[in-house]
């Protein structure tokens, strides 16, 4: 009983389970045939849940989804891409800034979701995108080129060229031109933030990426108001106290104008304006002002002793001051640097060559070296008085060894104020009365000493005619041998130089006796000796005729003379300087006297021969 009872039970299982496997099979093939369809059906369709962004395209074809696409896609054309700055806005579609959906290629991702190689990643696809839905990225193209371009001419609109702050003077005018900010438009930034709107297909605001750059100088206020004071009045160059008579100077606004140099000092955010002045002009207009405040150092005079053999002081040396040109310059550039409308020039001491301390040792002084007088009986006092005067601004004087000494440099002004008198002197070929007559006697005494001294000659004019006061021998008689030995002067056109070519000091002593002028030469000797030859008056020429002329001032039936005829003649004068038994040097002179005329003056109505 029990064995058929099992035998019936395992009967019936084998029934269930076959019934099952029937079950399995039949779903098998229910699910295959589903499977089927579903695949037959989409053969040429997008799978069901498939979307092309947020446009649907489940069941279509491709053909149906590249049309639904071209209607449905309109981010390219219906975007709105909105770049900033500051207050300002530029609206774009992404069309214009280049890009564009492609419903082809999209259409066609679309198709290939759930058509894999591999049957099991296919189905699992279609599974995915039946459930869940499947949102592709549309394709697109995007020329980045457009899209520069476009910002390219947004930031012609917002970029600003840094400027940096400028002074500029017109006449005494000062104008100031502020600094700008500079700023550029970073093209390339501001693209990677659109580039990520477009990817995802998003309007947005794109604030553009501007970078700044600040001037170097910004505010140029400061310099320009220092530029401003320094002309806003004239500039006063001022001696120092105790200089009474000299100064002030003063340089007007517009030609301080002229002065003011505005230059760019440091560098980078530190720079600024620095308002300088031109160094070279102000030094070359105060080197033209130093002569006129310069007082020239005047050397001791002196007389040599002939009994001690030492110098004695007859007139004390004077301390020169000068202009301190360097130091002077500095000052005024500091004055107008800082504003100011004032400078005071700097003086400096200057130091004789030889002061009173001198000796006669350390000046090379030890002897007479040469001695020469000359005469002019028959002058009148006030010739006399002249030739005082005249060789009083040579008594004591000292040349310097190797100096060129001009006659003209050390006489006096020949004036009233300075002991002169009227005497008869020649001008513009007739001897009349001027101040000063006479002087020419003292030039032709200097001559003689320095000719029969041995000194070398560098300038000398003989008178335009014979003058008998130059041809006189101590005892008052003519000595035609003297002819052609004498020297005119006459400031500032006519001079007497010679050179002191030893290397000793010479001490020059003048001395007015009665009719004589004698000058001395102290030094110490080289040995010199002189030899001279003349070939006395040749070439005679007799006087011209008698001028006649008449006067107005002179009274009726009077004649006056007031002019000599002289016989015009050449004289020819050689000499030979020797030094240690040898020829040191030679030269020659000659003078050609013109023939002078007589002259008579009468009174209205006077017969004349």
């Amino acid at each position: 009983m029990e064995t058929n009872g099992k035998r019936k039970q395992s009967k019936a299982e084998i029934q269930l389970l076959f019934i099952l496997l029937v079950g399995v099979l039949l779903a098998a093939l229910v699910g295959t045939a589903v499977l089927f369809a579903y695949e037959t059906r989409h053969a040429n369709t997008i799978y069901p849940g498939v979307s092309v962004g947020s446009v649907d395209v489940s069941d279509m074809t491709v053909g149906q989804a590249v049309l639904k696409l071209k209607e449905q896609s309109d981010y390219s054309t219906q975007g709105k891409l909105l770049f900033t700055f500051g207050e300002m806005r530029w609206l774009y579609t992404p069309e214009q800034l280049g890009y564009a959906i492609n419903p082809y290629v999209s259409a066609e991702k679309a198709f290939s979701v759930g058509r894999d190689a591999s049957l099991v990643r296919s189905l699992a696809a279609q599974l995915n995108s039946a459930r869940q839905g499947v949102r592709i990225g549309p394709t697109a193209t995007y020329d980045q080129r457009q899209a520069y371009a476009v910002l390219q001419q947004v930031a012609s609109q917002v970029d600003k060229p840094v400027v940096e702050a400028q002074i500029t003077l017109n006449g005494t005018d000062v104008q100031v031109t502020a600094g700008q900010i500079g700023r550029r438009v970073d093209i390339t930034a501001t693209l990677a933030q659109l580039d990520e709107l477009l990817l995802h297909e998003r309007d947005g605001i794109i604030p553009l990426v501007v970078t700044e750059q600040q001037p170097e100088i910004m505010d140029a206020q400061a310099a320009a108001g220092l530029v401003r004071e320094i002309l806003s009045q004239p500039f006063t160059l001022q001696m120092p106290e105790g200089y009474a008579g000299l100064g002030p100077w003063v340089i007007e606004p517009a030609d301080l104008a002229k002065l003011i140099i505005i230059e760019r000092g440091g560098v980078g955010t530190g720079a600024e304006y620095e308002i300088a002045v031109n160094q070279q002009a102000i030094n070359g207009y105060l080197a033209r002002l130093a002569p006129a405040v310069r007082t020239e150092p005047v050397n001791a005079r002196f007389i040599f002793n002939d009994d001690t053999r030492q110098l004695e002081v007859i007139q004390a040396a004077t301390i020169g001051q000068a202009l301190n040109l360097e130091a002077s310059v500095q000052t005024v550039l500091d004055a107008l640097q800082s504003g100011a409308h004032s400078a005071q020039l700097v003086m400096e001491y200057v130091d004789p060559q030889v002061k009173d301390d001198a000796t006669a040792e350390s000046l090379g002084i030890t002897e007479l070296v040469i001695a020469e007088t000359s005469y002019f009986f028959g002058s009148d006092d006030a010739r006399i008085q002249n030739i005082g005067a005249a060789a009083s601004s040579f008594h004591g004087l000292l040349i310097p060894p190797g100096a060129t000494f001009s006659m003209a440099s050390q006489l006096t002004d020949i004036s009233f104020e300075n002991g002169y008198a009227e005497a008869l002197i020649i001008v513009g070929g007739e001897t009349v009365k001027g101040v000063g007559g006479g002087v020419c006697q003292v030039s032709t005494t200097l001559f003689r000493t320095a000719f029969f001294g041995g000194f070398p000659i560098v300038e000398r004019h003989a008178h335009a005619y014979r003058v008998g006061y130059y041809e006189q021998r101590s005892n008052g008689g003519r000595d035609t041998n003297l002819a052609g030995l004498d020297a005119t002067v006459y400031v500032p056109l006519v001079d007497f130089k010679f050179v002191n070519d030893t290397p000793y000091w010479l001490l020059m002593e003048t001395y007015l006796r009665g009719y004589s002028l004698t000058w001395k030469f102290y030094s110490t000797s080289d040995g010199r000796s002189v030899e001279w030859n003349t070939t006395g008056v040749t070439n005679v020429q007799p006087p011209p005729e008698p001028l006649y002329r008449e006067n107005p001032e002179l009274p009726a039936g009077t004649i006056k003379q007031v002019d000599w005829a002289v016989e015009g003649a050449s004289v020819f004068v050689t000499r030979n300087v020797y030094r240690g038994g040898a020829l040191y040097f030679n030269d020659s002179f000659e003078t050609n006297y013109i023939p002078w005329q007589a002259i008579y003056e009468y009174g209205p109505g006077t017969d004349v021969p």
